[in-house]
């Protein structure tokens, strides 16, 4: 399995799970730190500018799922 089939795999793993539950990935559960840490890393690449061109769409549009889905403070 190549470097990309395994981006794309984890991809959308995460883009299903923010799909389906309509959160992101939490600090807080064990069974999400993977998920968590791939978004990371992978906004630390494009922010450094070191991710591959292919993936960059993509990822942008993940985090747009992402800021709609961003945790709200309770007593705004």
């Amino acid at each position: 399995m190549t470097q990309e089939e395994r981006w794309l795999i984890r991809y959308e793993e995460v883009k299903d799970f923010i799909e389906a539950n309509k959160c992101n990935p939490s600090k807080h559960r064990i069974e999400e730190h993977d998920m968590l840490n791939w978004l990371k890393a992978n906004r630390k690449a494009l922010n450094a500018g070191k991710m591959k061109q292919e993936r960059v769409e993509k990822f942008r549009k993940l985090l747009e799922m992402t800021e709609q889905y961003k945790r709200k403070n309770q007593y705004e």
